[in-house]
């Protein structure tokens, strides 16, 4: 008796992804493990070498710096901004991410970091009304790829930002969604525009060309100051001999190439700095 395959329902492409559903999950997948190892590690590089004054500690006679965590979910970097002492504001649209997010703070003793209920879009409305101040720093990781209006999205950031402030994006990347696909002997549906990923999958909905989000910020005159890429090759390894690789070399040779081309293009996650002029 052929037992029934399981239906995949797929995920609405009409709205914006909440994982109020996936929250403990998402967090586990995204950040756990090597693989949260290699996305923190790549970010921790590129604001340590060109943004250092974020990850040093704010001074008892300065003013922190204010730094917005956009559909920042569970916040495992922006409450590494926030254990130095500057000022954090968390929003997200999943009460579940949020709580999560909450029970890291109380963790790690930060009692100061605010969390917002709510979207980036309307952080944005906040700031043009005048009910908030401009941001020093946005980060908007892994979020791009889930929203129904992507270009949109982008244009939203720019208001959150103060004249000279930054933005930290990642994303995750249509190139190397296909090249996984393509080692494992497949065409990519998305070379089709067939790529529709089922409701409990965490697969983002919207892989993105790292040359048409770069199209975008040029649009608004951001002006880039570093592009990484994020898992260059981890993910590209198939053969048990490729998985062996002891960790720490593997750590070391992702950050060697994830600058340098061809390998950044294929990182599964695009990490962008730019500076709004």
């Amino acid at each position: 008796m052929t037992a029934p395959s399981r239906q995949r329902t797929p995920v609405c492409l009409d709205s914006d992804r909440n994982f109020d559903d996936l929250a403990p999950r998402f967090a586990r997948n995204v950040y756990g493990g090597l693989k949260g190892e290699l996305r923190l590690a790549v970010l921790s590089r590129d604001f340590a070498e060109f943004i250092p004054a974020f990850l040093q500690p704010a001074g008892d006679d300065s003013t922190p710096l204010r730094v917005l965590d956009a559909g920042g979910g569970q916040g495992q970097f922006g409450l590494q901004l926030a254990a130095c002492g500057h000022a954090l504001t968390l929003c997200d649209i999943s009460a579940e991410m949020l709580k999560l997010a909450r029970e890291q703070a109380r963790a790690q003793g930060l009692s100061a970091v605010e969390f917002v209920h709510g979207s980036l879009q309307s952080m944005t409305q906040d700031v043009q009304n005048g009910s908030r101040a401009p941001f020093d720093l946005v980060l908007c990781h892994s979020v791009l790829e889930w929203v129904a209006d992507q270009k949109g999205l982008v244009r939203a950031l720019l208001p959150l930002v103060r004249t000279g402030g930054y933005l930290s994006l990642t994303f995750y990347n249509r190139h190397g969604m296909v090249m996984k696909n393509l080692l494992r002997g497949k065409r990519s549906p998305i070379l089709d525009n067939r790529f529709v990923p089922s409701a409990g999958s965490l697969t983002p909905t919207r892989p993105l060309d790292p040359q048409q989000v770069l199209a975008w910020l040029a649009e608004d005159h951001w002006s880039i100051i570093c592009h990484s890429g994020i898992r260059v090759f981890h993910d590209l390894l198939l053969t048990p001999e490729g998985r062996a690789m002891p960790e720490p070399e593997l750590m070391a040779l992702e950050l060697e190439l994830s600058r340098l081309e061809p390998y950044r293009a294929l990182g599964r996650y695009q990490h962008v700095l730019a500076r709004r002029l």
